[in-house]
């Protein structure tokens, strides 16, 4: 019997041999990972998603090396799953929320990279019954992202607070209530243009922060196509585009706080607090502002939504291919999977893959 494992994740926090390294939550970060080290081996870089100075999103590629940190067939690299990114303890107040993957230099044990990973299903329930170029993924944002989003740009103004309260400090130092759902809705067009002037001011520090495969099917099917798997990396300030344009929308058209506007008030105040104090108390911000919305999750978009986005050759035909599978999962890795999620079972239940 071969000894189970995934492809370039020799040094992890995971141990790939034993059953419960295969489980559900497990799988799809670890599996994501071991796919970009793959695609790295052919050659193939993730199709980058990034803001570009005229609020848009912009295509380009990203070299996985550059997406890691480091290079992935690097005896040095470290994946630690489920960690949080230490670089960014020294902002915030209380602990900082864990994140999909970090990576590390193993000798160095310097921090290199903290990433959100969403595997997500081609087409969703939206785009299933549209024809193959109109296909498009559901993603489902939890808080624990915009809290990274917010440091991550905190990060880069930590050494220039003065620049970034110039923008925001100002413009909502008048504010004493945030819980006040009605009064904050009015702020949030004057949000939405602070947020945009804050990302401009920055437009060439943007840095990955979701790393989203897609998985395609024959339509509704359970079954993958032919062409089924790619990646896409959205940077911190692409990612603000799915809930900041939505937001636009909707205060057209609500008279309530939705969850992509609540998103765009706790960025603002999580800004907000950090220049007036330094750090972010992100729990509190959370805690506190939740407008009468549970707190399972920030906001979701459908595929209609993400599509807009996402739209190129890679999406309508993925690079890698459901013969490629085998090469990513070793061993007989397969057979610990449990089949709970829909791309585990796809995989679980096709055994010809492996042959």
């Amino acid at each position: 019997m071969s000894i189970s494992a995934l492809f370039g994740l020799k040094n992890s926090n995971r141990d790939f041999t034993q059953r419960e390294s295969w489980g559900k939550n497990q799988f799809n970060s670890s599996f994501p990972t071991a796919l970009a080290c793959y695609m790295h081996s052919k050659d193939l870089n993730p199709v980058y998603l990034e803001l570009n100075n005229e609020l848009k999103v912009a295509h380009s590629k990203i070299n996985v090396a550059d997406l890691f940190g480091m290079n992935p067939s690097s005896e040095e690299l470290f994946f630690s799953f489920e960690s949080d990114y230490v670089p960014y303890r020294q902002l915030v107040i209380g602990n900082l929320p864990r994140i999909d993957l970090v990576t590390q230099n193993l000798h160095t044990h310097q921090c290199l990279q903290g990433l959100e990973i969403k595997l997500t299903a081609l087409p969703d329930h939206t785009t299933c019954e549209l024809t193959e170029d109109k296909f498009g993924s559901e993603l489902v944002i939890r808080p624990d992202s915009i809290v990274y989003l917010a440091l991550s740009i905190v990060n880069v103004y930590k050494n220039h607070i003065a620049i970034l309260g110039n923008m925001i400090d100002s413009q909502f130092d008048h504010v004493k209530d945030w819980s006040e759902g009605g009064n904050v809705l009015a702020l949030v067009p004057e949000i939405i243009n602070t947020i945009n002037m804050i990302l401009l001011n920055k437009l060439d520090q943007q840095t990955p922060l979701i790393i989203q495969p897609v998985w395609k099917t024959l339509g509704k099917s359970p079954q993958l196509a032919q062409n089924c798997l790619d990646i896409f990396v959205w940077s911190n300030f692409a990612f603000t585009r799915l809930f900041l344009d939505i937001g636009i929308q909707e205060i057209a058209r609500e008279n309530k706080i939705t969850r992509q506007l609540r998103s765009i008030i706790w960025l603002l105040k999580m800004l907000l607090d950090f220049c007036r104090h330094g750090k972010i108390d992100h729990a509190k911000v959370i805690d506190s502002l939740s407008y009468n919305t549970k707190n399972d999750k920030a906001f979701a978009v459908n595929g209609k939504i993400t599509h807009a986005y996402m739209s190129c050759a890679e999406l309508s035909n993925p690079r890698i291919t459901q013969d490629e599978i085998k090469n990513i999962i070793l061993g007989e890795g397969h057979l610990l999977l449990s089949p709970e999620r829909r791309f585990d079972a796809i995989i679980y239940n096709s055994p010809y893959l492996f042959k």
